[in-house]
C-alpha cells in the first residue's frame, strides 16, 4: 500500500465587494473592453476596510471542512500560502488556527506569491507522506487590493481578492497512478527575473511598497514554463496530456491560460476558468478554482487534475491529482 495525500474537501470565500471593470473607467484611461481584451477579467472581489487575508482565509477553511463533515479539531496541520499576510509576524496560518479554536497541531505560511499554493501543496503532501500530519488544511488567500498602485492601469486592473482551501487527508493507495489524492509534484525557481514581477518594499527597507509588473515579460515566461512543468509533473506520474481531465492553472490572464493548453495539446474544454470573475487573486486563484469547478459540476470525483502556476521569484511549479 502506499499513502495518498487526498482532497476530502474544498470551499472557497470572496469579499462581498464586487468591482466591475467599468468603476476604472471613473479614475483611468481604460475600459472595460481594454481590459477584457488583454486579460479576460470582467470583475474582481475586494476585501472591506479592515477585513483581513486571515478573515478571508478562515471563511475558506470552515466550508472546505464542511465539505469534508469535520471539524476543526480534526486537522493536525494548517499551510496557508500568501504574500499579503496580515502582520510581518505571526504567520497568518497561526491566526487562522487562532480563530478556527485550534490549540494543537502546527500552522505556518508559505510565500511563492501566485505559485504559492503549488508550494503548499506540495510541502502538504511531504508532511503526509512523511507521517508528520494526517490531515493538513491548504489555503490560499490574499488581499491583493492593499498592495496596488492605484494610478497603474496595467496592473491595478487585473488583481483581486479571495480565498480557497483544500483539505488533504492520509489515506491508502494501491501505489498506482489510479489512486485517489496527490500523484506527483513539480517545483521550480529562478531569482535573476525578480525585477519583472515584485513589490517596491518591504519590512528590511523601510518601506511601503506597491506591486510593479512587466507584463509582456511574464507572458514570456509564463507559458513556456507552466507548460514545462506540467508536462514534468505527468511525466514524474507515468501519465501524459491525454491522460488530464481537467487542468485547473493559476487564474492570471485568459491569453496566458489559453497558450498555456495550447502548448499541452489540450482544448480549453478541458480548463477550468474563473478569471473573468475573480481576476488575479495569486495564491488563493487555484483553490479558488477547484472549489468553484467542484460546484458548477465539472471537477467529479476520479478526475485526474493537473494546477500549475507562476509568480514572482520567478516561482512556478504543477502538482498531478486525482480527485
Amino acid at each position: 500500500m502506499t499513502t495518498r495525500a487526498t482532497v476530502i474537501g474544498v470551499g472557497h470565500y470572496l469579499p462581498e465587494r464586487i468591482v466591475e471593470n467599468a468603476e476604472f473607467e471613473k479614475t483611468l484611461d481604460t475600459s472595460d473592453e481594454w481590459i477584457r481584451a488583454r486579460s479576460g477579467i470582467e470583475r474582481r472581489h475586494f476585501a472591506a476596510d479592515g477585513e483581513t487575508t486571515s478573515d478571508l482565509a478562515v471563511h475558506a477553511a470552515k466550508a472546505a471542512l464542511a465539505d469534508a463533515g469535520l471539524e476543526p479539531d480534526d486537522v493536525d496541520a494548517i499551510v496557508v500560502a500568501t504574500s499579503t499576510a496580515d502582520l510581518t509576524f505571526p504567520s497568518s496560518a497561526t491566526m487562522v488556527q487562532a480563530k478556527l479554536g485550534i490549540t494543537r497541531g502546527f500552522a505556518f505560511d508559505i510565500q511563492a506569491v501566485c505559485a504559492g499554493f503549488v508550494y503548499a501543496l506540495t510541502n502538504a503532501n511531504a508532511l503526509i507522506l512523511s507521517g508528520q500530519a494526517k490531515r493538513v488544511l491548504v489555503i490560499g488567500a490574499e488581499t491583493f487590493s492593499r498592495i496596488m498602485d492605484w494610478t497603474d492601469r496595467g496592473t491595478c486592473v487585473l488583481f483581486g481578492d479571495g480565498a480557497g482551501a483544500l483539505l488533504l487527508e492520509a489515506q491508502d493507495g494501491a501505489g498506482t497512478k489510479d489512486d485517489r489524492g496527490i500523484l506527483s509534484t513539480d517545483l521550480n525557481s529562478d531569482g535573476r527575473h525578480k525585477d519583472i514581477l515584485y513589490v517596491d518594499g518591504g519590512v528590511s527597507t523601510n518601506t511601503t511598497g506597491h506591486l510593479r509588473m512587466q507584463g509582456k515579460e511574464v507572458f514570456r515566461h509564463a507559458v513556456e514554463k507552466l507548460a514545462s512543468t506540467a508536462r514534468t509533473a505527468l511525466e514524474k506520474a507515468d501519465m501524459g496530456a491525454d491522460d488530464i481531465d481537467w487542468i485547473v492553472p493559476h487564474q492570471a490572464n485568459i491569453r496566458i491560460i489559453a497558450g498555456t493548453a495550447k502548448k499541452l495539446g489540450l482544448s480549453m474544454d478541458n480548463v477550468v476558468v474563473t478569471v473573468q470573475d475573480h481576476g488575479n487573486t495569486s495564491a488563493a486563484s487555484i483553490p479558488l478554482a477547484l472549489s468553484v469547478g467542484k460546484q458548477r459540476g465539472q471537477i467529479k470525483p476520479g478526475d485526474l487534475i493537473v494546477t500549475e502556476a507562476i509568480g514572482g521569484g520567478l516561482a512556478w511549479g504543477a502538482v498531478v491529482l486525482r480527485w
